[in-house]
């Protein structure tokens, strides 16, 4: 799945070997709204918008590739799918650390302090540990070499290369601006807020990081945003590189394709017309079947 500016695309491989995208417009309140462009704001936006994607995109995909055979995804069953995703996130990585270090700190630092370092702590060996865990099957090792292939592919088109796999298989499969990162600054700038409020009561500490998640969301997105595109904060980046050695992988030839297809079919015309110039593209993703956007 790639995203523009104002659209966003998926593309996916069907078992004839062939690939088809699909090119839809982003939701107006992140994708037109002014909103978009507001800082802190922008942050809550980006993280609902790609919640929200990610679910129909994997919908989608799953019919073209013949796993499914039912319809897509309606409005109503994306909401309560990702409501309960929401819900489980706050349970595992959010009350399991609070409960966790509020009953493990009297065994080492009984005090706020030591609270909120021990919840930081089991918060981020949490995140870390779910995400190794879920590497070692073979569907998701899978999605990870695509997460690299859309990472090479990305690089490439910011470099100005053209769009062929030998110029998009030179690139490292890690980049700076992507979702493991954010995940990582979250956790950072949760520490930095919730020890600012270690002297709060067990029962608002525990409310407070459910409360302020929006807030921190925002925070983070601004972190990431300078990491990404000034150098004295790019530090703030290096541990979601690191953590990226698990959630990307060296992706495939064909799913270079894949990615190409999705990129393209997410630029503009102009944008396109502006890629082709460059050079050779990948003749399988020129030959992708574009589907009609999704209206429902």
């Amino acid at each position: 799945m790639m995203r523009a500016p104002t659209q966003w695309a998926v593309a996916c491989r069907r078992p004839d070997g062939s690939i088809i995208t699909q090119r839809n417009e982003l939701p107006s309140l992140s994708g037109k709204s002014r909103w978009r462009k507001v800082p802190f704001v922008r942050g809550v936006l980006v993280l609902a918008e790609s919640l929200s994607l990610g679910f129909k995109a994997l919908s989608w995909s799953a019919i073209q590739s013949g796993a499914e055979e039912e319809d897509e995804l309606t409005k109503g069953q994306v909401f309560w799918t990702m409501a309960l995703a929401v819900v489980v996130a706050l349970a595992l990585f959010i009350l399991l650390p609070a409960f966790a270090a509020n009953y493990l700190k009297t065994f080492v630092a009984d005090s706020s302090i030591g609270f909120v370092i021990l919840d930081g702590v089991l918060r981020l060996a949490l995140i870390v540990l779910y995400i190794w865990a879920i590497s070692r099957s073979k569907e998701i090792a899978r999605v990870f070499q695509y997460h690299g292939a859309e990472h090479k592919t990305i690089y490439a088109y910011e470099n100005g290369d053209p769009f062929t796999v030998d110029a998009i298989q030179a690139y490292s499969p890690r980049h700076p601006r992507c979702g493991t990162s954010f995940i990582l600054i979250v956790g950072m700038v949760a520490f930095v807020v919730f020890l600012a409020l270690a002297p709060l009561a067990f029962v608002w500490q525990v409310l407070a990081r459910v409360v302020l998640l929006p807030v921190i969301a925002g925070l983070s997105y601004e972190v990431l945003k300078l990491g990404a595109n000034q150098r004295w904060m790019s530090w703030a980046n290096r541990p979601g590189i690191w953590l990226q050695r698990i959630t990307t992988k060296e992706p495939s030839d064909d799913m270079v394709e894949v990615a190409v297809a999705s990129l393209l079919a997410a630029l503009s015309e102009e944008e396109a017309e502006a890629v082709a110039a460059r050079g050779p593209i990948v003749a399988a993703a020129l030959a992708a079947e574009r589907e009609a956007p999704n209206d429902g």
